[in-house]
């Protein structure tokens, strides 16, 4: 825009007009005759007054002009104002709608990230569920694993004591029979099997004829007697076993002093020695080291019983097998 020039007014007519004026007042005075009359008073004074007037009309023109000037510079200076806060108006209601399509976003993020945030709570909740069951399936799989190793360890653990029980009957047979080669072939016999059986960790034991009584090894063949305080072991009629250090099965054993079992004759083992049966066989329960009971008392039954007493059928052929 342009720069505006200040409004001039020509003076010089207005001097002219000022000056004719004066010099009529002058020789309207001059002409006149003193005292002066009312109308040449008038007519002077009056000429003198509109001289004046011509002489201050310019500057009256000039100040009104610059006046009109400056309020068309405040109204133009006001309209750019006003146009200004149009554009800054409208500039307002554009980041005003940009804010709501802001917010309108931030709102859909905000619940498309609640909806994602749900979805993985319910993703994380299955997975759990899922692992979980997963963990049970297998740790009722691994409790059956287990069952059934504890139920084979059971099986192969009573045949081979079964057949060590075997083996220590063929060996008191032979014992009482008198024969040295016997005793002595069956003895090594008996000792080949039990380091076999110690492999495994079961450990054969008997009682030291003389010992004292221990109802924690020991066992009577009647489970009613009450052996003494002072009861020693007169002999050993089976033999007990511990299984990775701990007694599955206690000794059967005879006391001193008391109704000992007969012993057998040499003739009597000319046939051949038989197995103990499962009637007259001590008991004893396989498990978990931590769980293994002592084991109740037989019924009462004799050496030479336990030595010849005939076995079932069914366990003489499992035996010769």
């Amino acid at each position: 825009m342009s720069e505006r020039t200040q409004p001039k007014v020509h003076k010089l007519p207005f001097c002219f007009a000022d000056a004719v004026l004066l010099g009529v007042a002058w020789l309207i005075f001059w002409q006149s005759k003193t005292p002066m009359t009312a109308w040449q008073t008038f007519f002077c004074a009056a000429s003198v007054a509109l001289g004046a007037t011509f002489g201050v009309m310019p500057f009256l023109l000039e100040y009104r002009a610059a006046m009109k000037l400056a309020e068309a510079d405040r109204l133009t200076n006001a309209v750019l104002q006003i146009e200004n806060l149009e554009i800054i108006g409208r500039q307002i209601a554009n980041a005003t709608a940009g804010w709501q399509t802001a917010q309108e976003h931030a709102d859909k993020a905000v619940e498309a990230a609640r909806e994602i945030a749900d979805g993985i709570t319910k993703e994380a909740r299955a997975f759990s569920e899922f692992l979980q069951k997963a963990n049970d399936t297998e740790k009722n799989h691994l409790r059956l694993e287990v069952d059934k190793l504890r139920r084979a360890e059971n099986e192969w653990l009573q045949v081979l004591v079964r057949l060590l029980d075997h083996t220590y009957a063929l060996y008191q047979a032979a014992v009482g029979s008198g024969q040295g080669n016997l005793v002595e072939q069956l003895g090594h016999f008996q000792n080949a099997c039990r380091d076999i059986a110690r492999r495994v960790g079961l450990v054969p034991f008997v009682a030291t004829p003389g010992e004292p009584f221990d109802s924690k090894v020991h066992q009577l063949a009647d489970a009613n007697v009450v052996p003494a305080a002072e009861a020693r072991v007169a002999e050993t009629i089976a033999t007990g076993y511990t299984f990775q250090g701990q007694v599955v099965r206690t000794a059967l054993v005879t006391l001193q002093n008391g109704e000992a079992a007969g012993q057998p004759s040499p003739g009597e083992f000319a046939t051949e020695p038989q197995p103990p049966t499962a009637e007259v066989e001590p008991e004893f329960i396989v498990g978990p080291a931590a769980e293994i009971p002592q084991s109740p008392a037989e019924p009462a039954v004799s050496e030479q019983e336990w030595v010849q007493k005939e076995p079932p059928e069914e366990e003489q052929d499992e035996f010769r097998t």
